[in-house]
């Protein structure tokens, strides 16, 4: 595997060696909650209950076994770096570097047999997301960046992932979980900015990041959200050429109020809407 140290997402931080094995660690990940996943979803033996004792959030059997087979693959070929996962306690690490997973990002997706969940796996250090996955099982397609890469890996081969350039605001396509994730007033900052946008869709989950990537939309924005949800997808975009910052301009690593773009110009007029609220 050849790394360009020109790219802007190439960390020399790490020697070739090691960029290849916490890539091949990422990829070994994903196959395994690919296995997990693929055995559950759109079958008879999905097992959903819901995190809240009142209103649904739901987790299955197919969450903690992906997260489970993660976790396992990490701890065998990295065992000095940290886990935090969405369903299971945090593993401490010794080497400064923590993967960060969601096993199936989009459960009501999942449960609902819709191909837009994926699973997300990072790799960040305290000042930012290094590498990111994210996983599409039932589609075949593999989102990746980070460390001198971005890459779509799926059915129709592989290429380069790059954000799209030069849509302005009233031309771009902005993608959405509300009015399911965020509160009254986030909402109404969301339907403020897709009122001044050409085409609005909703309930994509971790797959709007992806299609951000990959050039297809312009801008995502949510709220409400955890770290193992935005962290892959910031890898990603950034390595795909995009921005993700919170709704102020700022670093959102640890979740929360999230602005996702493909230039420069456009994110600054989302910031422009958004910073009101």
């Amino acid at each position: 595997m050849v790394f360009s140290e020109t790219s802007p997402v190439f960390n020399s931080r790490f020697d070739e060696a090691e960029r290849a094995e916490i890539i091949a660690t990422a990829e070994a990940a994903a196959d395994a909650a690919r296995e997990i996943t693929l055995k559950y979803f759109r079958g008879s033996e999905l097992d959903t209950a819901s995190k809240l004792s009142e209103g649904f959030d739901p987790v299955t059997v197919a969450d903690r076994g992906s997260e489970q087979a993660m976790r396992a693959v990490i701890a065998a070929r990295r065992p000095h770096d940290a886990i935090l996962g969405e369903e299971f306690p945090s593993k401490p690490g010794t080497s400064g570097l923590t993967w960060v997973l969601d096993p199936i990002d989009g459960t009501r997706g999942f449960i609902s047999g819709t191909p837009t969940w994926g699973v997300l796996i990072a790799l960040r250090d305290a000042q930012s997301a290094l590498y990111g996955v994210i996983d599409q099982p039932y589609i075949g397609e593999r989102f990746s960046g980070g460390l001198g890469r971005a890459e779509l890996d799926g059915p129709h081969g592989t290429r380069k992932l790059a954000v799209r350039q030069g849509v302005p605001l009233d031309q771009a396509v902005i993608f959405s979980t509300f009015p399911e994730v965020g509160g009254e007033s986030e909402g109404k900052a969301f339907h403020d900015l897709a009122g001044r946008c050409k085409l609005t869709r909703y309930g994509m989950d971790c797959y709007a990041y992806a299609l951000l990537a990959a050039g297809q939309i312009d801008l995502v924005v949510e709220a409400g959200l955890q770290s193992y949800d935005i962290l892959a997808p910031i890898a990603v975009i950034e390595a795909a050429g995009g921005i993700v910052t919170d709704w102020q301009g700022g670093p959102v690593l640890e979740g929360g109020r999230v602005l996702a773009a493909a230039s420069k110009e456009l994110h600054d007029a989302a910031l422009a809407v958004l910073s009101d609220y």
